[in-house]
């Protein structure tokens, strides 16, 4: 093909050019083009795609995207895709759970339809947005490339306006999970690493000029009587309207360097686990109208003691992975409900969402079952500290996490990273994170799970100091042995934060032939589930239990006689039916929590 082809540059060049992918990692689709989709009419995208894997990127390097339909009986060259027939996957979908020989399949993969387009306003504007695509998604329409994204768990947007047209359109997307050093997460994680598009796909229209963003919170001042709300504007504009009927608020707002922000007097019912209450916001920009459900609550810490609306709380949790033995990544509001159902039935007021962004439903639905959310990017484990290259993806991962979900009164935490070694380098990384946090979104706290130095048995993390919450992981019990080290870790650390242990637990496997006694065990899990519940009452320190997690999940990394695959920590096994022993060693110790915060009030 290359030798006839008038596609690729130099046929030499195409094969032995270790850069092909220079001109296509532009990153130009972040958290800057990620446009406010709440209350926009969308048009599905999901369906049958045709679909190659490309495991040497000959698709950049021969330049696929460039090719034209043509007839396979007259056509006289010979080629190597057709991106115009041949097998279909179904989009979203995880391309290991669609055959078994794509399973471990690291690399590119194509995606290609035709889509239909017929203008509806004369200056409307058109946008790609896609939930989410592991991890570097690139886009072209009409052969033309429009850019890439970094990131495997956040949604982002791409422009369509100038190369769409009336009639057939042919779209087609280079999607690449390849794990390299230079991203989160890097190569080394615990965790299946699934590649395709995997989350919604659709196309929203605009006017020329149209609202970019829309955030609404309760000021964090203690009083709970004042809302804010900053709204993003693109294109020239000299007011906006924002509109929550049920508080009588009707207001033309001054736009000012393409945004509005106010302040207003009102006291509006307040948010809380007991009582999920949510107003519906809108806001107008000519003909163009965005709305949401927004809950109104403050989340603070005073001392070491956590408050929502200024009543002290205890987080009783459980992490949580996104992951489902026949459907990979993918996930539905069927499946995220049952994860809240069994959440509740553990007597959870809250739920860590590990080890990076669940899907946005989550969070909406956790708005409306009343369940605390903690948030994360996937800054976890080894990471390259020293690289700017990181940093930039890491920073966008979170203002992507940040401006998806700033309006979910559920999420009270954001995390900057896991279990990661405490250097200079990395404080000022993370340090970094947590300063765009705050000055993204003033309304929540911000925390990472932190490592216990054991030789000192210390909490000496140096990224607490600047820090809400302390996250904590530890294993006692399992990887450390000797319980009563919680009770020195606490008398040496002395923490004047909140701490919230984030991590702990065991394996137990349920098979016919997994051990009955000692590690990996059902009965071992549950001694390990009662021991932490025994000590925890003495820990006045902690705040918040978060032991992993709710079901056993796919990980390559765990390949022992039982685990095959899997990491076995769950109370609940893969097929998210199956209780552990440990289950209701934590349901009742919660259910006893509950008891004692009802006769304290």
């Amino acid at each position: 093909m290359l030798e006839k082809s008038d596609l690729a540059d130099n046929a030499v060049e195409c094969l032995h050019n270790e850069h092909y992918d220079r001109a296509y990692n532009v990153q130009n689709l972040n958290f800057r083009t990620l446009i406010f989709s709440g209350g926009r009419q969308r048009e599905n995208l999901a369906g049958d795609w045709r679909f190659t894997l490309d495991l040497h990127d000959t698709g950049l390097r021969q330049k696929w995207f460039l090719m034209q339909k043509q007839d396979a009986e007259t056509r006289k060259d010979p080629y190597d895709y057709d991106p115009y027939s041949g097998q279909t996957v179904p989009v979203p979908s995880c391309w290991q759970m669609l055959k078994d020989k794509w399973f471990y399949y690291e690399g590119s993969a194509w995606y290609t339809r035709e889509i239909e387009y017929a203008k509806r306003d004369p200056d409307e504007r058109v946008f790609l947005r896609i939930g989410a695509a592991n991890y570097d998604c690139k886009i072209f329409l009409n052969h033309q490339f429009i850019g890439n994204h970094y990131g495997g768990s956040t949604p982002f947007c791409a422009e369509l306006s100038t190369p769409i047209k009336a009639g057939n359109n042919v779209l087609m997307i280079c999607v690449n999970n390849t794990r390299t050093t230079d991203r989160l997460p890097l190569r080394n994680n615990d965790w299946f690493n699934y590649g395709g598009i995997y989350r919604e796909i659709e196309l929203i229209r605009t006017p020329r000029n149209y609202i970019h963003d829309l955030f609404v919170y309760l000021v964090p001042d203690g009083n709970f009587n004042r809302i804010a709300a900053r709204i993003t504007v693109d294109g020239p504009a000299t007011d906006v309207t924002l509109m929550i009927p049920e508080l009588g608020i009707n207001q033309i707002l001054p736009v000012v360097d393409g945004q509005a922000e106010v302040i207003l007097s009102v006291s509006p019912e307040l948010w809380s686990p007991e009582n999920p209450k949510r107003y519906k916001v809108r806001s107008m920009l000519g003909r163009d109208s965005v709305e949401d459900d927004v809950g109104f609550r403050q989340i603070e810490v005073v001392g070491t003691d956590i408050r929502l609306n200024g009543k002290s709380i205890y987080l009783r949790g459980v992490n949580c992975h996104e992951d489902d033995l026949f459907m990979g990544k993918v996930t539905c509001e069927d499946d995220i409900r049952q994860r809240f159902r069994d959440a509740k039935a553990l007597n959870c007021n809250y739920m860590r969402l590990a080890h990076y962004p669940h899907h946005e439903l989550a969070a909406r639905i956790a708005d409306e079952e009343g369940i605390l959310l903690w948030e994360e990017i996937p800054n976890y484990w080894a990471v390259d500290f020293t690289n700017p290259s990181t940093q930039r993806d890491a920073h966008n991962q979170l203002m992507e996490l940040i401006l998806r979900d700033r309006n979910r009164a559920s999420v009270i935490i954001w995390s900057v990273g896991n279990e990661n070694a405490d250097t200079d380098e990395r404080l000022s990384f993370m340090t970094s994170l947590v300063n765009a946090a705050r000055d993204a979104d003033p309304s929540r706290l911000i925390s990472a799970a932190c490592l216990v130095n054991h030789a000192k048995m210390k909490i000496e993390d140096r990224l607490t100091e600047y820090l809400d919450i302390i996250g904590l992981n530890e294993y006692y019990g399992w990887y450390e042995e000797n319980f009563d080290d919680l009770i020195v870790l606490g008398k040496n650390s002395s923490p004047t934060k909140p701490v919230v242990i984030t991590e702990t637990g065991a394996e137990g496997v349920l098979s016919e032939d997994a051990p009955k006694t000692g590690p990996f065990s059902e009965q071992y899990m549950a001694d390990v589930y009662r021991k932490q519940t025994e000590y925890l009452p003495k820990l006045t320190w902690v705040r918040g239990f978060t032991p992993w997690l709710l079901y056993d999940y796919r990980t390559e990394r765990r390949q022992n006689p039982w685990q095959q695959g899997f990491n076995c920590k769950g109370l609940i096994t893969a097929d998210k039916k199956t209780r552990k022993a440990a289950f209701y060693v934590l349901r009742d110790f919660y259910e006893n929590l509950k008891k004692v915060e009802s006769s304290s009030d």
